[in-house]
Order: C-alpha cells, then sequence, then structure tokens
C-alpha cells in the first residue's frame, strides 16, 4: 500500500498527485491548497513514507496508484508521475475521468545512449537510490506500443508544458498531443521542468480549471 496526504472535503471525486523522480507527496502542497476537492498526494514507491521494494518499474507503480483510484478518479503527474498517469489511463479508461499531464517527456522515438549508473551516495536520500537506474532506463528506452495506447485514451487530457526553459521538448508533446482523441497542451513560458513549482499560480489556473468541481 502506497503512503498518501489526503487533503480537502470527503466526498466527491478525488483529484490523485503523482510526483517525479526523487520527489515526494508534499511538492504538491501548494497546488492541492488551491483545489476545493477532496485530494490524495501520493508517495510513489521507493519515496516518502512509501515502502522500498526490491524491483522498481512504472508498471508496477501504476499497479499501486490503482489501488488508491476506486471508482473515478481525476489524474495529475509530473514528469515521471505523468508517465505513471498516462500509463493508468491507457489501461483503466473507464476510472480515470480527467488527466493532466505536466512536462513529462514521453518515450523516445529512438534508442538513446546509455547513461552512467547511479553511484550510492554518502549521504541519505529521501528516496530510494536504487530506483535511479531501472527508472531512468525505461523512460529512455523506445516503446512503439505506449504510442499506440494513446488512442486508448478517453478521459480529457490536458499537457502542460514548461515552455523552452525545460528540457522536455515542444514537438513530443505535440506529437503525444495528436495521438489522445481529446487532448490538448498549455505552454507556459519560461516555467522550466518543475512548472507547479515555478509558476504555481499559473500551474493551478489552469490545471484547476481543467479539473473542474469534483
Amino acid at each position: 500500500m502506497l503512503a498518501f496526504r489526503q487533503t480537502g472535503p470527503s466526498g466527491g471525486v478525488p483529484v490523485v498527485l503523482l510526483h517525479a523522480l526523487g520527489s515526494k507527496a508534499g511538492t504538491w502542497d501548494d497546488f492541492a491548497g488551491r483545489l476545493a476537492r477532496r485530494v490524495l498526494a501520493v508517495d510513489l514507491p521507493g519515496h516518502g513514507d512509501s515502502a522500498h521494494v526490491e524491483n522498481y518499474s512504472l508498471d508496477a507503480m501504476a499497479d499501486g496508484v490503482a489501488e488508491l483510484l476506486g471508482d473515478e478518479a481525476d489524474l495529475v503527474g509530473h514528469s515521471m508521475g505523468g508517465r505513471v498517469a498516462v500509463l493508468l489511463a491507457q489501461r483503466l479508461p473507464g476510472r480515470v475521468r480527467r488527466l493532466v499531464v505536466e512536462d513529462t517527456p514521453p518515450p523516445p522515438l529512438e534508442a538513446l545512449g546509455p547513461l552512467a549508473p547511479a553511484q550510492e551516495p554518502s549521504e541519505p536520500l529521501p528516496f530510494d537510490w536504487r530506483l535511479i537506474d531501472p527508472i531512468m532506463a525505461e523512460l529512455r528506452t523506445p516503446d512503439p506500443g505506449w504510442w499506440e495506447r494513446l488512442g486508448a485514451i478517453t478521459a480529457p487530457t490536458l499537457l502542460i508544458s514548461g515552455g523552452p526553459s525545460s528540457h522536455v521538448g515542444r514537438e513530443p508533446l505535440e506529437r503525444m498531443c495528436g495521438l489522445i482523441p481529446d487532448c490538448r497542451l498549455a505552454i507556459i513560458e519560461d516555467a522550466g521542468h518543475r512548472v507547479h513549482g515555478s509558476r504555481p499560480e499559473e500551474f493551478a489556473a489552469v490545471a484547476g480549471k481543467f479539473l473542474g468541481p469534483g
């Protein structure tokens, strides 16, 4: 079972928030406080208060989050969390009502060069350093099936880009947006990769309006 923070009223369709690699549920505190909704901010496996596990993968993370969704939920995911959110929307179209994907790089179309293995740090980290290698490898590996499954997403979808100052390019996001049946791309200029942190008001205005009431 994943650790999570629950805020807001007890009823209605929840908003489930999924953080980036190396982050935790607390990254969403500002955004959660701006929503008049029930919010579940999740610590993904190996992060925050969730357990460290033997093997890490995006599929396993999605499996854990699926247990929290109930019959219906709205999903918001940043970077790695966005990839997990997309997996859930592909697999569980009847249970994901709306989908917000923040500055998330889709799988590359061609293989990227290998990264140097992560070295065990000398100081404690707020996450399990062992997850870096398998998750980064998965994020950087081409996956044609992932692109094909975008057409299975039934949830209205909002992609949010941090603009040219982010390392996530606009072109792959536009390609992704074109393959999701009901999707639009919003660009928050000069926000960088962590849009909800660098431009909290703009992010909340765009994402909060899209999510609407519970």
